[in-house]
């Protein structure tokens, strides 16, 4: 570690602690040439994988930039801010879980879809307009329906036949 008052390149770890629910840890070091002490955090990287981009482009994953666009989606919503930081979470944990070390920006639109979906239809709807590229209004309305009959397909009661007694 250099010393960031001299630029000496050996110390010694005066302490260490562990962090918020083992998330860091905090180091306290002294320089073994002018003395001064500094703090040293520790953190496990973060492996995400790259974003190709409809144009080839590739950027790092950028949680900041996800949540934006899903807060934005569920602008004037009754979607809480926790709500949304869930979503994120459990989006960010699915691409944790993935092998590659790419996503095209395709699929991280169709897994944001997914979550919007289940959170509230009106984002979701938002979301689609964007990340389809809707052209006309016929493609809300399709989307619209689209979202209603995938409701009522959910919401359709199970019907059982009732067991008919047999008299003796």
């Amino acid at each position: 570690m250099k010393c960031p008052f001299c630029g000496h390149t050996e110390d010694r770890v005066v302490d260490s602690r562990v962090g918020r629910d083992g998330e860091f840890i905090r180091r306290r070091r002294e320089c073994l040439k002018c003395h001064r002490r500094y703090t040293t955090y520790e953190y496990i990287e973060d492996v995400l994988p790259h974003v190709v981009k409809r144009d080839g482009r590739r950027e790092p994953f950028d949680r900041q930039k996800l949540r934006a666009s899903i807060l934005r989606a569920c602008e004037k919503r009754s979607v809480g801010v926790q709500a949304v930081d869930d979503v994120v979470g459990e989006i960010e944990s699915q691409l944790h879980d993935r092998a590659e070390k790419e996503i095209s920006s395709e699929e991280l639109g169709k897994i944001v879809m997914e979550h919007l979906q289940k959170l509230d239809p009106v984002a979701y709807v938002r979301f689609a307009s964007v990340y389809r590229k809707f052209k006309d209004v016929g493609q809300f309305v399709d989307e619209v329906k689209g979202l209603q009959s995938h409701d009522k397909a959910k919401a359709a009661p199970v019907v059982k036949p009732k067991a008919v007694a047999k008299a003796k």
